[in-house]
């Protein structure tokens, strides 16, 4: 005689089969998002893990193919596709949250001059440039008040070389009345260390601008998990 059972048990992958106490969101309701782990906050996004793999190890997964929260979310909706799990809902999700993250520090730094608030300034050319497998060169153009107009990235290049042409630099500045600017641009290395080719690039690039009587604040080196400002390091 064969016993034939009922169907299977669902396998719980989500939240739920959390402890109440651990999980994400009560946790954040409970004691602030501050007091959440990366793992955590990213799991709350994704929900739900995979067959055999709860949520919380694929969010710690993730973190550790992508070298945490910053390379995932600029790793961008094309460059998850990869990823087993992550559909296109979820993609969609990660890659809204960066771009929230953004235009909150950009309308930040359009209410307040540059240079009162350096650390947003390096956060924000961070979650531009960050992640990125090739070298590109960007220009944070300000108002007369040091206020941001906007960001744009002038120069691509390949991975440890881009060709930055500082009549380019200054020529857009003018169409846009720039009174100053902040540099920046990413080492896809990981070592935000300038190099002495960064340094007379950055010297290049001030002269052409003192000629359209445009300022240099600030040149900022992005890699891996720091950011290295010029101005900070007493480099301009």
């Amino acid at each position: 005689m064969i016993l034939r059972g009922g169907p299977a048990a669902p396998v719980l992958t989500g939240l739920q089969h959390l402890p109440a106490d651990a999980r994400p969101r009560e946790k954040l309701l409970a004691r602030g998002a501050g007091a959440l782990a990366d793992a955590e906050l990213l799991a709350l996004l994704l929900r739900t893990g995979l067959p055999g793999q709860g949520v919380l190890a694929l969010a710690q997964s993730l973190l550790e193919r992508f070298g945490g929260l910053a390379g995932l979310l600029n790793a961008g909706a094309d460059g998850l596709k990869a990823v087993k799990g992550l559909g296109p809902a979820k993609r969609a999700e990660l890659a809204a949250v960066l771009e929230i993250a953004r235009r909150v520090l950009a309308e930040t730094l359009a209410e307040r001059p540059a240079f009162e608030q350096p650390q947003r300034v390096k956060d924000y050319l961070a979650l531009h440039l960050r992640g990125l497998d090739h070298e590109v060169f960007a220009v944070m153009f300000l108002d007369a008040q040091h206020r941001l107009i906007t960001l744009e990235t002038l120069f691509r290049g390949t991975l440890t070389h881009t060709s930055v042409h500082p009549r380019e630099i200054a020529r857009r500045a003018l169409g846009l009345n720039a009174a100053a600017v902040v540099l920046a641009h990413n080492h896809p290395s990981g070592v935000a260390e300038p190099s002495r080719a960064d340094e007379l690039l950055t010297g290049a690039v001030r002269q052409a601008l003192q000629l359209v009587d445009v300022r240099v604040l600030d040149h900022v080196v992005v890699g891996g998990a720091t950011c290295v400002s010029f101005a900070e390091r007493g480099l301009l």
